[in-house]
């Protein structure tokens, strides 16, 4: 089986999850072509997506003439799918979030790709996110290419689901990946009841060096860390406003924001109005051993979100036998258990964020730990990366053999 991976763009900081699952494939015996459509020049820090960088044929670097003449190509080698196929986009195009050229460009992409993978003599094709990636990938199949599949992590893709034409992606799919029961329950409220059987629940993983480390013990000290990407539907402002309601209740607890994005301006807005920058810190882009040793010098993780499909960086906590203070949104329930591996609060409800984080302030560092120690056995037994991708391998090796 010559599997083939296509993202949006490749590498980036928030999408470590996707080189894991690459590495984790490869590890197994199954080398991966990496194609994207951009992301050669996207702010990384980490050296494995430096190598990943240096490892993935991008589309977006071919000139505009060479994709061209690619595209001449395929239409004098299959003017009726390229035909058929071209209807489609344009279809699809003027029903879309975005300008109907875009869908141009993805089947212009798509053409390329066709050429690419036969080249390479590709079985089947894996995407991230049912957005851009999969339109493509959905073309490229209709213009003869190999079958695809692709995972959908939310929330973005049930926002706007009709949109970007998750329904029909689905329907082109040989199978799809959902990340959590709760991804999996909102493909089936949008996809047709007939391609139910084709959804799967394989979880995004953690490497076994990430969890298999020395133990830290959790410090005898208030301290939070938030990791993420600085944007709304993170609930970072929500944050600092729990932190200056608890400072006037007299209650002082430090908390780190590592990351950085589009909303740091409004965040440091909101700290220097409160008052509190002797409390938070924000940290900027940072790599993976850096968010370890952040979370490794914190009692506990912190994440506010409104909206998600199940965050990486939970898993990462508990690996690293930390409690996580959380909401109670999309699959976050299903791995944190509120009481035994961290805390879970309404999402949006500054109070019942300020409530939970003084809960958590009043718990005995021995009780945090015990926290700790059974959110690990939980991740651990739920998103390793070699026994998830074992899962997905399985799906792909179960596809009918290409003829070439």
């Amino acid at each position: 089986m010559k599997v083939a991976y296509f993202i949006n763009q490749h590498p980036l900081v928030s999408t470590s999850f996707i080189r894991r699952e690459i590495n984790a494939i490869e590890r197994a015996g199954h080398p991966v072509f990496r194609t994207a459509i951009r992301g050669w020049a996207s702010p990384v820090v980490d050296q494995g997506d430096f190598r990943e960088r240096d490892m993935t044929r991008y589309v977006m670097l071919l000139s505009w003439p060479a994709r061209l003449l690619v595209v001449c190509k395929i239409f004098l080698k299959m003017p009726l799918a390229f035909i058929r196929t071209l209807m489609m986009s344009l279809k699809l195009g003027f029903k879309s979030e975005k300008f109907f050229a875009y869908s141009l460009i993805y089947f212009s992409h798509a053409c390329l790709l066709r050429q690419w993978y036969a080249e390479k003599e590709i079985d089947h094709v894996h995407a991230h996110f049912g957005t851009n990636s999969t339109e493509v990938l959905m073309y490229c199949k209709m213009l003869g290419g190999p079958d695809y599949s692709f995972t959908v992590h939310g929330p973005e893709e049930f926002d706007k689901n009709k949109l970007i034409h998750l329904k029909e992606k689905v329907q082109h799919a040989r199978f799809v990946i959902a990340i959590s029961a709760f991804t999996k329950s909102q493909l089936f409220r949008w996809v047709d009841f007939n391609d139910w059987p084709k959804i799967n629940e394989v979880h995004c993983g953690l490497e076994r060096e990430f969890y298999e480390v020395s133990p830290v013990p959790v410090p005898d000290t208030h301290r939070l860390v938030c990791v993420g990407r600085l944007c709304e539907q993170k609930g970072q402002l929500l944050l600092v406003e729990a932190v200056a309601l608890l400072a006037a209740r007299g209650k002082k607890v430090e908390l780190v924001l590592a990351g950085d994005g589009e909303m740091r301006t409004e965040i440091e807005s909101q700290i220097h109005k409160h008052q509190l920058g002797d409390q938070i810190t924000i940290t900027g882009w940072i790599t993976s051993a850096q968010v370890r040793e952040y979370m490794q010098h914190s009692s506990a993780m912190i994440l506010p979100s409104f909206a998600e499909g199940l965050p990486v960086v939970v898993m990462e906590a508990m690996a690293l036998k930390r409690p996580v203070l959380t909401t109670y949104v999309a699959g976050i329930p299903e791995l944190v258990v509120h009481g035994k591996t961290g805390w879970l609060f309404p999402a949006g409800d500054v109070q019942g964020l300020a409530d939970v984080i003084e809960e958590f302030m009043a718990t005995p560092v021995a009780e945090l730990s015990a926290m700790g120690e059974q959110g690990y056995a939980r991740v651990v037994a739920r998103h390793a990366v070699d026994t998830e991708v074992q899962k997905l391998l399985h799906l792909f090796q179960a596809l009918p053999a290409t003829q070439h």
